[in-house]
């Protein structure tokens, strides 16, 4: 059984995780120094420790100590029972939800490793919005596509807003950084995959002609919000499709482009 600990100042080294949530650049670089990541929200925190993550500690809002008292008693971290004027002194900001958990990182899979078993891949290249990544998670786990693999300068997956919007989805779906770029792209191929470039390019083929679903192996290639994806990255895949658009729109955001984009890519694959 957990501690239940009532803490009544801000300056308390114990509360050392939660400090500065709202300073991106700050726990980019001590997140994952650290080895840690933030859960919000008690579906969230539920999803991470379903997901066999190991949990440092929690930080509650009085209220929400009943709601998150059977993960309380189960679990031995240590839970600070603050006031919400204290949780926002520490944190930056309203933590609107009530609860907040400090979360162990684990060691991230190899992209050969996922792609041995996998048969849907979806590859971000330069993908930096926080947002972005976590709705093209909770896309890739709602729609079937087996992982994702990162370029090495995508954004962090289990950063605190990533994982907000993906409901925990970043929980559910493996994925792993590629080592360069786009060199990294060789080893997909190699693994027999189809690489397609997701692109507005007027040479692209409509993805329904392509018709992905029939391919055996598919990695789709998807590019940041606004640059898409480089020439590199373009010259580098096995074909280029798009979304038809109608109304003059000349395209989507790519949280949104990508859910359409795996409805193509598993349209009749068996979901679990």
């Amino acid at each position: 059984m957990a501690d239940l600990i009532t803490i009544e100042d801000p300056d308390d080294p114990r509360l050392r995780d939660y400090t500065g949530l709202t300073d991106v650049e700050l726990r980019r670089r001590r997140e994952p120094a650290e080895g840690l990541f933030i859960a919000e929200g008690e579906k969230v925190i539920r999803r991470a420790k379903d997901a066999g993550y190991e949990m440092r500690s929690m930080l509650l809002s009085a209220k929400w100590v009943d709601v998150m008292r059977d993960v309380i008693d189960e679990l031995p971290a240590p839970v600070y029972a603050v006031s919400p004027e204290l949780a926002e002194r520490v944190t930056g900001y309203h933590v609107h939800r009530g609860a907040l958990a400090s979360m162990q990182r684990t060691a991230l899979p190899t992209a050969a490793e996922l792609l041995t078993t996998a048969r849907r891949v979806v590859i971000m290249e330069s993908v930096n919005d926080h947002t972005n990544i976590g709705a093209i998670f909770r896309s890739a786990a709602a729609l079937g596509m087996d992982a994702v693999l990162l370029s090495p300068d995508c954004a962090d997956p289990l950063y605190r807003r990533s994982v907000k919007v993906s409901m925990g989805a970043v929980f559910s779906v493996p994925y792993a950084r590629l080592d360069g770029w786009p060199k990294g792209l060789e080893a997909v191929r190699e693994a027999g995959f189809t690489l397609l470039a997701l692109t507005p390019h007027e040479k692209a083929a409509a993805i329904d002609e392509v018709a992905p679903h029939r391919m055996e192996r598919v990695a789709l290639m998807l590019g940041a919000e606004g640059d898409g994806l480089s020439n590199q990255a373009l010259m580098a895949a096995d074909e280029w499709v798009r979304i038809p658009m109608a109304h003059g729109v000349d395209s989507l955001n790519v949280g949104a482009a990508a859910a359409v984009a795996f409805y193509a890519v598993t349209a009749g694959r068996p979901q679990t």
